[in-house]
């Protein structure tokens, strides 16, 4: 199988953002970004933009385009969100020469700090105002988080994979399958109403300045319960993550009503992500870039501390969910 972005050279890349009607000034930076290729593109006499260049065959023209408005519409009510640089003629996705990508303006900052409640309640506040909005209607070519779609293919993709080792296939089996029927089951039990979200809502993709944050990278944004943009922000022990909640939910409840069955769904959700996340690099390993940045995943300690980590996440579906004060 041929790579995916082996033909995505730097004179392919500047002649792309050329015909765009920009004027590369020649210099490229590639960024941080193994799902997409994210490169710093310099123009002449403006500012730099950012352009993403998107994986072959994830996404439809469609769902790209839903990504966009959806963005643009948060930026509109001023929801500090990058939304897509817009053309002349109003077009955000751009073709050429087979790939598809998008150019944003470049927006600087810092990650978060961990716990830091002042800024969890600020990010809270915008959160819920990014769900106020994504209430008004749902996606319609983009998926609903759910197991399914999250979790049973990324666990085909797992026992499909030769990175996972035949002395740990039958453990892996039965954990994932244990745990992903329990996650359907928390699902079923808790019936959240379903809304667009953020759906990759971590302190990854906020970018921190004086004036507060802003969020990046929409890319995962998906039909699903509230409670996604909420609780990959919590750290530490039980305490400390009640503690965050509570404040950032101080903020949330301004602009958008908290349903707190929801909490009932942070640590399903959580064993969706473990499942998920390995599931993706099983699917990614044909990328040239993925053995190199995660060599690690082809060793059997991972796999093995990866069963183990399922089977405590059995445990801890069992303990009661966070409870707000």
């Amino acid at each position: 199988m041929t790579p995916p972005y082996e033909r995505l050279t730097p004179d392919l890349i500047l002649d792309a953002v050329a015909r765009t009607g920009l004027m590369p000034d020649g210099h490229l930076l590639a960024l941080n970004s193994y799902e997409n290729r994210v490169f710093q593109v310099g123009l002449d006499d403006q500012s730099p933009m950012v352009a993403k260049f998107y994986r072959p065959a994830r996404w439809s023209d469609a769902a790209i385009l839903e990504e966009h408005r959806f963005a643009i519409e948060l930026a509109a009510q001023e929801i500090p969100v990058v939304a897509p640089w817009r053309a002349t003629d109003g077009s955000t996705l751009f073709h050429h020469e087979g790939f598809r990508f998008t150019l944003f303006p470049r927006r600087g900052g810092r990650a978060p700090e961990a716990g830091d409640l002042d800024q969890l309640e600020w990010i809270g506040r915008f959160v819920g105002r990014i769900h106020l909005a994504g209430q008004a209607r749902l996606f319609s070519h983009r998926p609903t988080l759910a197991p399914a779609s999250m979790g049973w293919t990324a666990r085909d993709d797992v026992m499909r994979s030769p990175l996972l080792p035949a002395h740990e296939h039958d453990a892996y089996a039965q954990v994932s399958e244990r745990l992903l029927r329990e996650i359907e089951r928390r699902f079923s039990a808790v019936e959240a109403k379903p809304i667009r979200l953020h759906g990759d809502c971590h302190h990854g993709n906020i970018l921190w300045t004086d004036q507060g944050p802003h969020f990046v990278d929409l890319d995962d944004c998906r039909n699903g319960p509230a409670v996604q943009d909420l609780w990959m922000l919590l750290h530490g022990d039980r305490t400390e993550r009640t503690v965050q909640l509570s404040a950032m939910l101080d903020g949330y409840s301004l602009f958008h009503e908290f349903e707190p069955r929801e909490l009932a769904l942070i640590e399903p959700l959580r064993g969706l992500r473990m499942i998920h996340y390995s599931g993706w690099l099983a699917k990614r390993w044909g990328d040239p870039a993925f053995p190199v940045a995660f060599a690690w995943a082809a060793e059997g300690h991972y796999w093995s501390q990866h069963v183990q980590d399922l089977l405590h996440q059995l445990e801890v579906l069992d303990e009661p969910p966070l409870r707000l004060y």
